[in-house]
């Protein structure tokens, strides 16, 4: 029981209960009940030992990677079946018939995210951004954004716009590996899915990238801060925008290894970004040149 701030519309005292196991606020002052038949929204615990030692809380949170929101029940395969004697025919009967998904939106729900969640666990996506992705990709179905295109591209664009809205950086080509699809066709089928819902996508920024690229390279922290650094500069000249992050995040990557000593290839810090080594190499004369870099490089170089 705890006070409430209310007060009682007969005799204005504020000397009020509420009742929880009977769902009602009261006044101790005149008896008056004021509410009754409230809803108790906090957790609900239940005992499921005999003995009431073992509480656990009655059912899991509701989740929008399942079909069903995680609100459904069924029917499950124990011993106790056996218990029923002559009706247990009818328990399997409804066992199986419960698996006989109504809707259409809802077969569809329960095949694309089985999909969903194993392409997230092969890129090893936070639960955040899966939720995000299973929300996106039901707001496409119930609006008939998947008919003409295949499931597998609606669940990559799905999850290539949970990430780029969690700034959780992956690449289309992860995307593409990860989900058997062209990149091409996810990068459409994200832009229309975007565009249908409204979602406002922030651009990229290219040094989220640089964590995870370093870490491929095999690349010091210090060359990474550098990289960091560089990448301030290219975006105080306005050098980052038109650009792809990628590229742009992979060159200066590229920069600054070749000034603390740490010499990559271009082909190993193209093949780690998923861009080309021609991309790489534009984005590198670039950034010596209007960074003022070409000296600093030149001087390691020799080292």
């Amino acid at each position: 029981m705890r006070k409430s701030t209310k007060e009682c519309p007969d005799c204005a005292s504020r000397n009020l209960y509420n009742n929880t196991e009977k769902g009602e606020l009261a006044c101790r002052d005149c008896g008056l009940i004021i509410e009754e038949r409230m809803i108790d929204f906090s957790q609900e615990w239940r005992d499921f030992e005999d003995d009431g030692r073992s509480k656990r809380r009655t059912g899991a949170p509701t989740t929008q990677t399942s079909y069903d929101q995680g609100l459904g029940t069924e029917i499950g395969t124990t011993s106790d079946y056996y218990k029923l004697g002559k009706d247990k025919d009818k328990f399997f009967r409804l066992r199986k018939w419960q698996y006989r998904i109504s809707t259409a939106i809802e077969r569809n729900l329960k095949v694309a995210l089985a999909e969903l969640k194993r392409v997230s666990s092969f890129l090893k996506l936070p639960h955040q951004v899966e939720e995000e992705a299973a929300r996106i990709y039901r707001q496409a179905v119930q609006k008939g954004l998947v008919r003409g295109r295949s499931m597998e591209s609606v669940v990559a664009g799905a999850l290539y716009a949970a990430c780029r809205r969690h700034e959780v950086p992956r690449t289309l080509d992860e995307m593409g590996e990860a989900s058997g699809i062209e990149k091409k066709e996810i990068g459409r089928t994200y832009r229309f899915i975007t565009r249908e819902l409204k979602i406002s996508i922030r651009p990229s920024n290219p040094s989220d990238y640089i964590p995870r690229f370093a870490s491929a390279l095999k690349l010091s922290p210090e060359t990474q801060s550098k990289s960091v650094k560089i990448l301030e500069m290219a975006r105080d000249v306005e050098l980052t925008s038109g650009r792809g992050p990628t590229g742009i995040a992979a060159a200066a990557l590229y920069v600054a290894s070749l000034i603390h000593g740490e010499k990559r290839t271009q082909r190993e810090v193209a093949d780690v970004a998923g861009v080309t080594e021609v991309t790489i190499r534009n984005r590198y004369k670039e950034l010596i040149q209007r960074l003022d870099l070409t000296e600093e490089v030149e001087k390691h170089k020799k080292r």
